[in-house]
């Protein structure tokens, strides 16, 4: 799984990154987990809204914090 966490650096694009690890760690999805911070490839992937978390090239959360459960939730659905 791909998952790229797109946001200019910010400290809830930041907080992002880590619920989306500490999710991954706790399902323990092996996941290649990326950080986009420029705004031009933000853009080229569709994002208008940052935080956003991208999951094999589709936006699943846009503009908002989630949760370690919100996305837990998410890649469990993935799974099955």
């Amino acid at each position: 799984m791909k998952i790229q966490v797109a946001g200019p650096g910010c400290k809830k694009c930041h907080d992002t990154e880590r619920n989306v690890r500490d999710a991954c760690e706790q399902l323990n999805v092996n996941a290649e987990i990326l950080h986009v911070s420029d705004i031009k490839d933000i853009t080229k992937l569709g994002v208008l809204f940052t935080p956003a978390v991208i999951v094999n090239g589709k936006i699943v959360f846009s503009g908002k914090l989630p949760s370690v459960e919100d996305l837990k939730n998410y890649f469990s659905k993935l799974s099955r």
